[in-house]
């Protein structure tokens, strides 16, 4: 079958691991589905796996590929949740010790076929199409648990996103005016802002910029770079999510004003099934969209992957079939 995958990592060079080719078509073992895949979304967890993060080296060659849309063989249209977690674990599914992603232990969504335990299959609503299906089990997932699971914000409060045109900013924005919150973005260009405000932001700001006032939460995923302004830009009380660190580590963690504003942070890993379920009727009754930057052939792995690691990226990558 058809697949975009990583030879090996490499940390220096990614795109160089990357190979659009051939694999053979993957058979479920029992309680899995097979799923024809008709779209898959870029993630930067794609790139961490070419540059070997979070995967051992012995589970090369991985086909890429952390979350999609497609048909049963059935007939029925679903879209994948990405986290697969230990069948005996009965705990809350992301804090599952064992729980692992596409790409990180099983072959991932970039093929013709994906297999994942039927679990992990959730009817995809008659109202998306299966590019903006694709997007929903990663990035979005992502951002609506940060956002309302937790957060603890109530509509009217101000909630500032660092970073403008990824896809969990883009989600965080997206859902938040959805949510009925005043949403407040930092981007890095004049391009990046103009597409938070397309996205509906209320203001955008330069990083680092001065706020207006202090808001109640902050969403990071960039981490170092932003870190610092993150803090500063909190009320007392106010609340840090996090998902990621795409700069790095922070280098100072700002105890003094943690402790005396007494501020809370708090770290959000993905999502789970019943979240994603939530999310999809989210969407569904509230009419809101990913904002798709660009749909490209499977065949043009390669060029999505390039526009990521240069930071071309506005709104989501999405590759089709």
């Amino acid at each position: 079958m058809f697949a975009v995958y990583a030879t090996q990592p490499c940390p220096s060079d990614p795109l160089s691991a990357l190979v659009v080719g051939e694999r053979d078509t993957p058979q479920p073992p029992p309680g899995w589905v097979s799923v024809s895949v008709r779209a898959a979304s870029l993630n930067m967890h794609d790139l961490w796996t070419l540059r070997g993060v979070g995967i051992a080296a012995d589970r090369f060659p991985m086909i890429l590929g952390c979350d999609g849309a497609g048909v049963l063989e059935d007939g029925t249209e679903v879209v994948l949740h990405g986290v697969i977690g230990d069948p005996e674990w009965r705990g809350e599914e992301t804090l599952d010790p064992k729980r692992t992603l596409l790409t990180e232990k099983y072959q991932g969504s970039f093929a013709d076929t994906v297999v994942v335990p039927s679990r992990n299959v959730l009817p995809k609503p008659a109202g998306l199409t299966f590019t903006e299906g694709a997007c929903m089990g990663v990035a979005w997932l992502t951002a609506y648990r940060m956002l309302f699971v937790k957060s603890g914000l109530r509509p009217g409060q101000t909630m500032l996103v660092q970073g403008a045109a990824g896809g969990v900013s883009t989600a965080l924005i997206q859902l938040g005016i959805a949510g009925g919150f005043r949403v407040w973005v930092t981007g890095r260009s004049e391009q990046k802002r103009a597409l938070a405000e397309s996205l509906g932001a209320h203001a955008t700001f330069e990083p680092g910029a001065r706020l207006p006032e202090r808001v109640d939460a902050v969403f990071e995923t960039v981490g170092k770079a932003t870190w610092s302004h993150t803090m500063r830009s909190l009320k007392p009380g106010g609340i840090v999510v996090v998902s990621g660190a795409t700069s790095g580590d922070a280098s100072s963690a700002e105890l003094q004003r943690l402790f005396f504003l007494q501020l809370r942070v708090v770290g959000s890993t993905m999502g789970t099934r019943e979240e994603l379920a939530e999310l999809l009727r989210f969407c569904e009754l509230t009419g809101v969209r990913p904002r798709i930057g660009a749909e490209l052939a499977m065949e043009q792995a390669v060029d999505g992957m390039r526009s990521m690691l240069d930071g071309t990226v506005a709104g989501k990558i999405v590759f089709t079939r």
